[in-house]
């Protein structure tokens, strides 16, 4: 039980996040509520397994390991023998509080629920638990089995030892954690929201096309990848939703709000390279 960890959610961040706690040696309990979606998420732990040994980067012995440390189920009970679990679904506050209070009736007492939220507020999750002391920020970024960084997001009621346990584990997952505070966008997000938000703008006015505005971000600002690549690789369904998750929450202060062109992206189903088409073709 106690190197168990359950990721609910087998998209694009759930399951990263069981690869990289399968690489890490821990056994894995992958959830989703439909069969569709655990298949598409073990294939893409398999092509991430199967890239990594062919550049070298993990042996054939490591990612046959990780592949039997995780097993699939559509049935939340199987959680029960979890000590941490760590929630990847919908960003949207009701579903989670709903699974958060599910979560709370089933685990053990001293158990860890911990969310892969972007930009919700861990306060809000946690009072929908009797264990609000065990509810905890541990958002990864995509794609989870390369990107370093891990924001640790401390709720208003969450203990020391929760933050001690899952500082530690992100530490054990090869990651380096960052303590954040409880608020909304927490860091990366925040300051994210700008970066997206000026090149919607320049786009919609007509300033600069979506190749010249990513070129000068990359070549002039030294980034891997311009906005508009960004938000491609992301969703763009999925930054609209932060977009607009950040800008509700702090009070539709300006500098936060979406841009009408998310919302006519996602309208047309255009969400980038999981669509094969967003701001470029895939």
């Amino acid at each position: 039980m106690a190197n168990t960890i359950g990721v609910i959610g087998a998209g694009t961040m759930g399951s990263g996040i069981a690869q990289v706690a399968a690489l890490a040696g821990y056994t894995v309990i992958l959830y989703d509520i439909e069969q569709s979606a655990i298949d598409r998420g073990m294939q893409t732990i398999y092509n991430n397994l199967s890239k990594g040994v062919e550049k070298n980067k993990l042996t054939g012995h490591d990612a046959e390991k990780a592949k039997r440390n995780i097993s699939t189920t559509l049935d939340l009970m199987r959680m029960k023998s979890a000590t941490t679990v760590i929630e990847a679904v919908i960003e949207r506050l009701d579903i989670k509080q709903g699974l958060f209070q599910r979560l709370d009736e089933i685990l053990s007492h001293e158990s860890i629920i911990a969310t892969n939220t972007s930009s919700l507020s861990i306060t809000a999750l946690g009072a929908t638990t009797k264990r609000p002391d065990r509810v905890i920020g541990m958002h990864f970024f995509n794609p989870a089995h390369i990107m370093k960084l891990v924001e640790i997001i401390k709720g208003k009621e969450t203990s020391h030892t929760t933050i001690s346990r899952i500082t530690s584990l992100a530490k054990e997952f090869g990651k380096k954690p960052v303590l954040a505070s409880d608020t909304p966008g927490f860091i990366v997000n925040r300051v994210a929201r700008p970066f997206y938000g000026e090149a919607l703008r320049l786009l919609g006015e007509g300033v600069a096309s979506v190749e010249e505005i990513d070129r000068i971000v990359k070549k002039s600002g030294g980034f891997k990848m311009g906005p508009f690549e960004l938000m491609d690789l992301i969703g763009i369904d999925v930054n609209l939703s932060v977009s607009r998750s950040v800008y509700e929450q702090y009070f539709h202060e300006a500098r936060y709000r979406p841009h009408p062109i998310q919302q006519q992206m996602v309208d047309g189903n255009l969400l980038g390279r999981k669509t094969g088409k967003g701001f470029y073709e895939y």
